[in-house]
């Protein structure tokens, strides 16, 4: 009997398809044989502690005219999957905990949840970064304004960002003396309610924020290097940046050794590491991209290589 996978992602019709690791990822299950089911995340649901979706049955081709076909949804325990693939995109607010909860009432019953459901409560993209300090540039994490200036005086420039945001939404380049600090500052904490990060800016920028993908916390041998272009200082693909496959540098293989035993003990196994210069900046688990580039420049088979790790763990 063929085994089941449920994906939770965004609209399937809103993806691009040469660009999208998602994609890729059903691509790869469905030539394993895997029956694909489809939902977003109203399509969650908790029956008396029971984990339930509204599911659609999922057919996909690599064919941008139409890369897609769903059957009409219906409601199914989802204990009786046998791998979901969390991949929603951030933001990561109460909703989406509240989804990874449902999740993990899956996951407790034996079903197999990438990543996993705690995980992804666990390691907020920015803060986790921050349980390796080791490897990463000087960083604050405050709500209070003061005490984001005074990192800021220290620095002849900071980047700051929100804690919750992805494709380099919301990310400010200050640099010492700007007299627009203050209200950067009001923006992003929200008057001194909200968290947000400062980082000292790493001039090494301009050669790309590079994109390692960890499958069970090894790394794959190449990285893609997002570069910013025109004056953009964002290397993010959302922001305009170029993709470039790079092989790891040492340095980019000692990051990847120290954070990998962890995101293996923690059962995430597929993440993307975003490392600038010689500086780990954050650590992505809730829907890391970048894998359709690589396998496309190096001929790499990244989603069969994860997909042999997942089919040791499925029940």
């Amino acid at each position: 009997m063929a085994r089941t996978l449920a994906v939770l992602m965004d609209a399937i019709a809103k993806i691009k398809i040469a660009k999208d690791t998602t994609f890729a990822l059903l691509l790869e299950a469905q030539r394993r044989g895997y029956r694909l089911l489809y939902m977003t995340q109203g399509d969650l649901a908790l029956r008396t502690g029971i984990p339930f979706a509204r599911l659609s049955v999922l057919r996909v081709r690599d064919d941008p005219t139409g890369w897609y076909e769903l059957d009409e949804p219906a409601w199914m325990d989802l204990r009786e999957v046998d791998v979901v693939l969390a991949r929603k995109d951030p933001p990561v607010d109460e909703q989406f905990i509240h989804d990874t909860q449902i999740l993990q009432r899956a996951h407790d019953a034996g079903v197999l949840v990438v990543n996993n459901p705690q995980g992804l409560r666990d390691a907020n993209e920015k803060l986790y970064a921050q349980h390796f300090p080791q490897c990463c540039a000087p960083t604050l994490v405050a709500r209070d304004a003061a005490e984001l200036k005074r990192f800021a005086a220290e620095h002849e420039a900071i980047v700051l960002k929100p804690l919750n945001g992805m494709g380099g939404a919301g990310i400010f380049l200050s640099r010492h003396g700007d007299r627009n600090l203050n209200v950067i500052l009001e923006t992003l904490t929200r008057h001194g309610t909200d968290l947000a990060m400062a980082q000292a800016y790493i001039p090494e920028i301009s050669a790309g924020d590079k994109r390692i993908l960890m499958v069970d916390g090894e790394a794959i041998p190449y990285a893609l290097a997002r570069i910013p272009q025109g004056d953009d200082f964002r290397g993010n693909l959302a922001a305009g940046g170029k993709g470039v496959g790079v092989p790891l540098s040492d340095r980019d293989r000692w990051i990847a050794s120290e954070v990998g035993p962890e995101l293996k003990r923690r059962g995430m196994l597929f993440v993307g590491l975003d490392v600038i210069g010689d500086f780990l900046t954050e650590v992505n688990v809730t829907s890391p991209t970048c894998l359709r580039e690589l396998e496309a420049q190096f001929g790499l088979a990244i989603a069969a290589q994860l997909f042999d790790v997942m089919e040791t763990r499925i029940a």
